[in-house]
């Protein structure tokens, strides 16, 4: 091949420009026709041929236009503006091309070289993992692994409980209990209870629950008895229950400090739980003679009341009552008026204030109200009607009954008041009475007042009728 060369230049000498690799000079750029006597290269980016000069000519036209668009595309690469074949800026690109952003979000190659694709396959780029929606699957175990372990094979992993010490037994038990005063879902506190390791504590769970309504309403006291019946079974069994009462007993001395009324309460706790089958009837007579704390000793003795009187016709599922909220609103219409008949009686605010509060209906209190109005307008002395003044001025002072509800007792009487001076004739003139003196001792507003209905006047054939009188009722 060298021999053939130097034969070639030999019969057609060439001068050192006609050698340049550079760009075509401006006329051959606009297409015109060069002159010149000197020899035309046969060499073309190192390779020969041998053709005519024309033939040459076309092709350093198609290696200068090669040159240029790669140039152009390893420049602008990284800016998005590349040129297509036909030197026109490629479709597809909205960034400015001296964005540093559109530098930053380009994933295609700054090379030059590909089809523009995103690199990896669009599984790349900082904090990507792969390709979205890309499924791993489990890496089979490879023997070869210098890691490998034979004795990982057979190895089974479980989440494992810590059991809990007493100091963390309270600190976890104690708000599940409290909460369950709100929602009343013995299901719910057995699955949390469930997902504790109580270990030895198990047995504590009703010791805590009976301490914690001991200083709570009888509602709750209630629900502590149906929780207790609830989880012996599922998660406490008998022994646990009896060794939790055993405890409280034993405890007894501590909790009359806080709660004078313990050992009574303690004792209806183990009436109703041998009722409810989870003691045995044999625990109260296991302690006979061996009692010597005065408080225990109250304590089965009340049991054993209980249970003797439950044999002739006494219902101890119902020791504790049912919540306000769960009462027919007979039932809570008659006991309001028991309490009412029986202030009259004894004068006495604060113990019917504690008999209100006991029902556990503040939402109903002004039921409380209306009764004791009507009481007022049925009565025919003044000392049910102050008396009566004197109780809702003292529940208003208290913060026992709201605004709100005494309001509205004051608003039912309004509505009332016309089937009520049915039966009472003289209703409207009790009523406005009342309603001057309960705005005086600042039970009621002056807007509330106002709204006091008056009854009408009859009117007289003195005055212009044409000698009729009014039929209507008045």
């Amino acid at each position: 091949m060298a021999t053939d060369c130097e034969a070639w230049l030999n019969a057609n000498p060439v001068e050192a420009e006609d050698l340049s690799d550079s760009f075509i000079s401006g006329e051959e750029d606009n297409g015109g026709t060069v002159t010149s006597t000197k020899n035309i290269n046969n060499e073309i980016n190192g390779n020969w041929i041998s053709s005519s000069s024309n033939s040459i000519h076309e092709a350093r036209l198609k290696a200068k236009a090669k040159r240029r668009l790669r140039k152009n595309s390893s420049r602008d690469s990284g800016r998005g503006d590349s040129l297509s074949d036909n030197g026109d800026p490629a479709r597809g690109s909205t960034a400015a091309p001296t964005s540093p952003k559109s530098k930053l979000l380009d994933r295609k190659s700054r090379l030059g070289k590909g089809r523009g694709l995103p690199k990896k396959g669009g599984a790349g780029g900082k904090g990507v993992w792969g390709r979205s929606g890309e499924v791993y699957e489990l890496e089979a175990v490879d023997v070869k692994d210098p890691n490998y372990d034979e004795a990982q094979e057979n190895c089974f992993y479980e989440t494992v409980v810590p059991p809990l010490d007493e100091g963390d037994f309270e600190k976890t038990v104690t708000p599940i209990v409290q909460e369950y005063f709100e929602h009343g879902d013995t299901n719910e506190v057995a699955e949390l209870l469930g997902e504790l390791n109580l270990g030895p504590m198990r047995s504590g769970v009703p010791s805590l629950a009976v301490s914690l309504a001991l200083e709570a309403k009888a509602s709750h006291r209630e629900l502590t008895s149906r929780l207790l019946a609830d989880l012996c079974g599922p998660v406490l069994t008998r022994s646990d229950v009896e060794s939790s009462f055993d405890k409280l007993l034993r405890e007894l001395p501590d909790l009359v400090l806080d709660t004078p009324g313990a050992p009574q309460l303690v004792g209806q706790f183990i009436a109703r739980a041998v009722r409810d089958q989870i003691l045995s009837k044999s625990y109260i007579d296991g302690y006979k003679g061996r009692v010597d704390c005065q408080h225990a000793r109250a304590a089965l003795d009340r049991a054993a009341v209980l249970l003797k009187m439950s044999m002739g016709g006494l219902r101890i599922d119902n020791l504790w009552g049912s919540g306000g909220g769960q009462r027919p609103v007979t039932q809570l219409i008659k006991e309001m008026n028991l309490l009412l008949k029986e202030y009259l009686l004894s004068g006495d605010s604060k113990e019917a204030e504690r008999c209100l509060r006991e029902l556990e209906v503040p939402h109903f209190h002004h039921e409380f109200v209306y009764e004791a109005i009507v009481t007022v307008l049925e009565s025919k002395g003044e000392k049910t009607f102050k008396m009566v003044l004197q109780l809702l001025k003292f529940l208003w002072v208290s913060s026992v009954i709201t605004v709100d509800q005494m309001r509205r007792g004051y608003e039912r009487i309004y509505m009332d008041i016309t089937e009520i001076n049915i039966d009472v004739p003289r209703a409207y003139f009790i009523l406005e009475q009342f309603v001057d003196k309960s705005f005086s001792a600042g039970v009621i507003d002056e807007k509330l007042r106002d709204l006091c209905p008056c009854r009408g006047r009859k009117r007289f054939v003195s005055e212009g009728d044409g000698g009729r009188l009014k039929l209507e009722s008045y």
